[in-house]
């Protein structure tokens, strides 16, 4: 049994207007071994994007605890949790967040320039990231000339190219055509399966969920077993 690697413990959140306490998060208690893959369901406005950005330290709990490979990370200090954020957690958004003005390469490369790497070292993790998503003959490309497809694997070899841990993807599939998001999946799939990377995917679509070994259902704030 592999150890635990991400742990939520009676975790609650919620967000304040003016006087008015709006509840998002319920009691939320959740356990992802390493090398596991996740995905979490629910309709809009349950709460996963906020669950997912509890977890990447994004977002800090009301209340509970949030830890990742053993470090509190409800507790660091924003520089601590900035640091540590660049050197465990891979995000895929669902809008790609690509650079317009960069190239595949160039994009990729980004998160690889806060580090203290060479500039000979980062062209080697780019060209190795973009080799894993099939796309090292497009690295001169820019994102309006890939298609949506391409663009969310150039973006998950963003994610990848720092060699996360856990990679967190926030409806990875929710902009794409069937084929394109069978392929996505399908490559979130590999990278839990060759590289041991823990994954968690936030997800309304019943497909995309087939790809990971464990569903999990949130519904008004509460997390259920499917």
């Amino acid at each position: 049994m592999s150890k635990s690697f991400v742990q939520l413990h009676n975790v609650n959140k919620s967000y304040w207007r003016d006087t008015l306490e709006i509840p998002v998060l319920h009691n939320i208690n959740l356990d992802v071994p390493e090398g596991e893959f996740v995905a979490l369901m629910g309709p809009s406005g349950s709460g996963k994007t906020t669950l997912l950005n509890l977890i990447a330290g994004i977002d800090r709990p009301s209340s509970g605890e949030v830890s990742v490979n053993g470090e509190s990370v409800s507790r660091l200090s924003e520089s601590a949790l900035a640091r540590w954020r660049s050197r465990n957690i891979g995000f895929v958004f669902q809008f790609y967040n690509l650079m317009p003005v960069l190239n595949a390469f160039e994009n990729v490369e980004l998160p690889l320039l806060l580090t203290k790497l060479n500039r000979r070292e980062r062209r080697r993790q780019v060209e190795t990231a973009l080799s894993i998503v099939g796309l090292a003959d497009r690295m001169k490309h820019y994102p309006n000339q890939l298609s949506g497809g391409q663009e969310q694997r150039v973006a998950i070899a963003r994610a990848v190219v720092t060699d996360p841990r856990l990679i967190l993807a926030d409806e990875p599939t929710g902009d794409l055509d069937k084929q394109s998001a069978e392929e996505v999946m399908e490559l979130l799939s590999r990278l839990n399966k060759e590289f041991n990377k823990t994954i968690i995917v936030v997800t309304h679509d019943p497909r995309a969920a087939e790809k990971a070994h464990i569903q999990r259902h949130l519904d008004k704030g509460e997390l259920n077993h499917l």
